[in-house]
């Protein structure tokens, strides 16, 4: 049987700070999936303005939610600013919002998280468009 459960989780920056990005959003692109998978989940959409981002998410039943968060927070910001990826440092606020999502719901989720540049217009990264999840790659080897 086919693990069919669907989170939208968003997470800001500390004070709501403008610190992604082109740079922090291509490597948040690429290491999150990456986080995601060694966690036993899979990132389906990923949104991302300057001030934060949402993810559409398939959880395993066996996923912990908090254990997942702290890797892709805490080690997602460690890895920026330490590999210098972050040109400001990369902090994000505690805590996150997590909603179930129906599966009848899906596309709805994926829009609605794709287009959050078009929702924050003032916050949108200059010249960087979300593109699909990316595969493993060498962000693996940094976390």
């Amino acid at each position: 049987m086919r693990d069919r459960i669907f989170v939208h989780i968003a997470w800001t920056t500390r004070d709501r700070e403008r610190t992604m990005d082109r740079r922090v959003a291509a490597f948040l692109v690429e290491a999150l999936p990456i986080i995601a998978r060694q966690e036993r989940a899979v990132i389906l959409e990923i949104g991302i303005v300057r001030t934060h981002l949402h993810l559409l998410v398939r959880l395993h039943p066996t996923t912990t939610i908090p254990r997942l968060m702290q890797r892709m927070k805490g080690g997602t910001s460690i890895v920026a600013n330490r590999d210098g990826i972050a040109t400001r440092e990369l902090r994000w606020a505690k805590g996150y919002n997590i909603d179930s999502v129906n599966p009848r719901g899906l596309e709805t989720v994926r829009l609605y998280i794709r287009n959050q540049a078009l929702r924050h217009p003032d916050e949108a990264i200059p010249d960087w468009s979300p593109p699909h999840v990316a595969s493993a790659t060498s962000a693996e080897s940094r976390l």
